[in-house]
């Protein structure tokens, strides 16, 4: 198989094992056809009142001054005086889309709505919203309009500000919570003189929604302890307090408004969310008004733990917490609308200030609303399993619900309203388990086709390293125990058999793939089975101790980087060992100053793993300073390049040049983050640069000579200047030390090579990348390069995690693109900051393409040993998602599986990019400049 096919084979196989984790964990949970459930009985409250302060923590707003008083005094006398507080707990992802979803529709979205930014909607489902008379919203054109478009009928009424509105270098974001105020006040104003808009309003079942975004435009800008952050709280509340005495003007003081006061998401101390601190996951819960219990004061310690009652001074009042999927079914009770049909969400009793026959029937309500969902799901997975394989879910079969229903209804006409909400609670608990038992209900049978898979992929590419590039003995009469007929002919078979055993199941599409993508692979191993034959055949001429060793090393080895995802210290110890390298080998004494440069050059490296990972405050001089550092470098090396060799007169001005450009680059945040700080904007000069040089980082390179250091200089000033662009602090100082090492990486290759007796190597002054490989000189694979391809991997892992990422959402600083934009949009953003993690892999996968042509070896054997140990680390985590079972665990190993799969498939595709990189020049716009004189 050529390389190119290979790498496409490879990756179509990776694109489908990374596409898998999805459809194991993240498919949607929703399910359609259910009949909506409401309260029988006549609502406390005949309108709602929903402010979502967009990024607010729970502690900054129950939290007081150091002077006693409140940031928030107006939802503080709420709280102590006439309503009901708690915390809300969020779920991962903690990001606006997500949060809003919960807390209108009532459940948890799934992960497939990150395609389209949070905003639009991947699936339909049912929310609060489309169940009321009307609902008019103001705020964000990001989340209002997700719920305009879903909802049934027209009768949810948006008002949104430009999206250019939502710009991080604005001079004060709180304008848009002012903003959304003042469009309310207008509106009931304009009530007043519009008698067909006052009749709407006079309906029962209304909801009127607030979303308030300067608090999280702020946080990302400023941070969560800033003045502005804190400040737009105040502005919030009296903003509160302001519409609650409009509302209740217009509405002649009926008492039939309730207020629900709350957050989608909390925010980190360095201004990011999305994943599940508590920073993120704690969000502020106040309901007051119609059908909500006054402020019950309590004397008694309360059943929590955290420690915030006694931080915030509110031991005294009694809290409660809710999911934040409860808030939904809280809202349809208090208006008397039916509940969400896709909510999870409990409906919590001690919020209602009603009679226990209402909270009875709500309650009762709720678990109806929930088991219909459950029943749905049931019936779906019946119709798409066979019988005699289906196995229903124990605690709730048909005969156990219809006696749950039952019983329900009699002790509520019995008017025993505590003994019914105790059984409908576990009624609603059984549901829910049972939804779970259903949505997982082939999790099991899909990663066993996957692992098979997996496992078969792996085999096959070690095979392949055997038979071409491991030099056994061949046998070839041995090579064909299994007729290669007979072989495709079962192949053929259990083929027929699995795809008739789906059809019959109306599985998927998704699922053939799954299930019968093991079958070409396992028919490829088989067909090399004569290679463990020859493998056997030739143990006796091998070194087995030093075998063993090697695989007892890279076994640990891989261990290592998998902890590492866990703990990045553990890249720190592995850098630590690594510098030992020169010393337990003996390269010491053959080359005792490339051996302490790899010394030290590892022992610098490992400082970044012990780096806050993320929480810094930005330090733009230590930007500054990495800027300085590169040109410090790239000037050494072209003093002493020119001792060596005399450079080309248009190599010296393109690398000079360069220099130049990355000094302009180092200087370049600093000037914006002034400008931003002294609430200027950010200025169009520093766009245009930043903009031209990410165009160009790919492209300058190819301008250069492709001598070895040449190019590769090129790439690295190139690379650094985008990347310099793109940092706030000390991971700037990461790709100059990252590229040292890579340096003395390569030079020091060159002596193990002499080591290991390879004579007619090439010095590596006089190597050309675009220059024809002699193929009588490709060498084949030895013990040694299995340390190459683990040097390669490891330093890979090393460039993701030293720069201070994790296997996070929140762990990538918005600050960082600031050079680029500052008005918020999720995909250019990310794209930014994905290009940022990929620089680092690109200077390691350039070091990795100059170490197999200076090493004389084919492209593609390093590399097929690269994917068994990424392919192995993969696997690991795999069976990590299949042992834990706390969803946070869970979704932790998913987030670092995503993360190996991801870097396997980049490694693929840069693999190519790399190569074109490292050997492409631009010979016409060369060639027209020779015309000059």
């Amino acid at each position: 198989m050529r390389m190119i096919t290979f790498l496409l084979v490879g990756l179509i196989v990776h694109v489908v094992f990374f596409l898998s984790i999805f459809d194991i964990y993240f498919t949607s949970p929703l399910v359609h056809g259910m009949t909506p459930q409401a309260t029988p009985l006549a609502p406390p409250a005949s309108r709602l009142v929903l402010s979502v302060a967009d990024g607010l923590r729970a502690d900054s707003l129950f939290t007081l001054l150091p002077n006693g008083s409140s940031r928030a005094p107006y939802l503080r006398s709420v709280m102590e005086e006439r309503g009901t507080w708690g915390v809300s707990h969020t779920h991962v992802p903690t990001e606006s889309r997500p949060g809003h979803v919960a807390l209108i529709a009532g459940f948890y979205e799934d992960v497939s709505a990150v395609a389209k930014g949070w905003k639009e909607n991947p699936v339909e489902f049912d929310s609060v919203f489309n169940e009321t008379k009307h609902t008019w919203c103001w705020g964000s054109p990001d989340i209002l309009p997700m719920f305009a478009k879903g909802a049934s009928g027209d009768h949810v009424y948006t008002h949104t500000y430009p999206a250019k509105e939502e710009d991080f270098a604005s001079t004060d974001a709180s304008r848009l919570d002012t903003w959304v105020f003042t469009q309310v006040k207008s509106f009931f104003q304009s009530a007043k003189s519009n008698s067909s808009l006052r009749a709407s309003l006079l309906e029962r079942g209304n909801i009127f929604f607030l979303h308030l975004l300067g608090i999280d435009t702020n946080g990302h800008a400023h941070r969560p302890m800033s003045r502005e952050y804190l400040d737009n709280i105040g502005l919030v509340d009296s903003g509160v307090a302001e519409l609650v005495s409009m509302v209740e003007d217009f509405f002649g003081h009926d008492g039939r408004t309730a207020y629900v006061f709350t957050s989608d998401h909390g925010m980190t101390n360095w201004g990011s969310h999305g994943a599940g601190h508590p920073s993120e996951t704690l969000t502020p819960l106040v309901v007051w008004g119609a059908g909500v219990h006054n402020a019950h004061k309590v004397s008694e310690p309360q059943p929590f733990n955290d420690g915030y009652l006694q931080d915030w001074k509110l031991e005294h009042l009694r809290r409660v917490d809710v999911n934040q999927a409860d808030i939904a079914p809280l809202m349809a009770s208090l208006i008397g609308v039916p509940f969400p049909v896709n909510s999870v969400g409990v409906l919590p009793l001690l919020y209602l200030n009603t009679s226990d026959q209402f909270k009875a029937e709500s309650m009762y309500t709720n678990a109806i609303q929930v088991l219909e969902q459950y029943k749905m799901k049931m019936a779906q997975k019946k119709e798409t399993t066979l019988s005699f394989f289906f196995t229903p879910y124990q605690l709730l079969t048909e005969s156990k619900q219809a006696e749950f229903i039952h019983k329900a209804r009699i002790l509520i006409q019995l008017e025993k309203y505590e003994d019914a909400i105790s059984l409908c609670r576990s009624l609603i608990s059984n549901a829910l388990e049972g939804l779970v038992y259903y949505h997982t209900y082939d999790r099991f049978f899909l990663g066993c086709s996957v692992v098979l898979g997996f496992v078969g992929w792996t085999s096959y590419v070690v095979l392949v390293i055997l038979k071409t590039h491991a030099g056994l003995n061949r046998h070839p009469s041995l090579l064909k125990q299994i007729p290669s007929h007979t072989l495709a002919r079962v192949c053929i078979c259990v083929t027929v058999v699995i795809t008739v055993f789906l059809l019959i199941q109306r599985s998927p599409i998704t699922y053939y793939i799954y299930c019968l993508l093991p079958v070409p692979v396992w028919y490829s191993v088989l067909k090399e089975s004569g290679t463990l034959t020859d493998l056997v055949r030739s143990a006796p001429s091998l070194p087995l101790w030093k075998c063993f060793g090697y695989f007892v090393l890279v076994a640990f080895g891989i261990e290592l980087l998998v902890v590492s995802f866990f703990h990045r210290t553990m890249l720190t110890v592995g850098l630590a060992v690594l510098s030992l390298w020169p010393f337990l080998s003996g390269l010491f004494g053959k080359a005792k100053f490339r051996s302490l440069s790899w010394c030290l050059g590892c022992l610098c490296l490992a400082a970044f793993p012990l780096m806050p990972v993320v929480g810094r405050e930005p330090n733009i001089h230590l930007v500054t300073c990495a800027g300085l550092l590169t040109l410090f470098t790239s000037a050494c090396y072209l003093w002493s390049s020119g001792q060596r060799t005399p450079l080309h007169l248009s190599d010296r001005l393109q690398f000079v040049t360069q220099m130049l450009h990355v000094a302009v680059c180092a200087y370049m945040p600093s000037l914006t983050h002034s400008s931003l700080q002294q609430k200027q904007g950010l200025p169009l000069l520093n766009q245009i640069i930043s903009w031209t040089t990410l165009a160009c980082s790919m492209l300058v390179p190819l301008l250069s000579s492709t001598r070895l250091f040449h190019r590769l200089l090129s790439i690295f000033l190139s690379l650094t200047a985008t990347y310099l662009l793109l940092s706030t602090g000390s991971e700037a100082l990461f790709p100059p030390v990252l590229s040292w090492l890579m340096f003395v990486w390569i030079n020091i290759e060159q002596e193990a090579m002499l080591a290991q007796g390879v004579s007619s190597r090439q010095e590596l002054s006089t190597i050309d990348f675009s220059a024809n490989i002699d193929i009588t000189k490709i060498r084949q694979l030895k013990l040694d390069d299995i340390r190459r391809s683990y040097f390669f991997v490891f330093f890979i892992i090393t460039a993701f995690f030293g720069t201070g990422n994790i296997a996070s959402i929140n762990s990538f600083d918005p600050a960082s693109v600031y050079c680029f934009l500052t008005v918020f949009n999720p995909f250019i953003m990310g794209g930014l900051m994905m290009w940022k993690v990929i620089i680092p892999f690109i200077i390691v996968m350039c070091t990795f393409e100059t170490i197999q042509v200076a090493t004389q070896l084919s492209s593609r054997s390093l590399f097929l040993i690269v994917l068994v140990i990424s392919d192995l680390m993969a696997l690991h985590f795999f069976f990590l998602v299949q042992d834990y079972g706390s969803w946070l665990d869970i979704g932790t190993s998913i987030s670092h599986y995503v993360i190996v799969m991801s870097m396997t498939i980049f490694l693929m595709l840069l693999s190519v990019v790399t190569h074109i990189l490292t050997s492409q020049r631009l010979i016409l716009w060369r060639r027209s400049k020779m015309h000059f004189p």
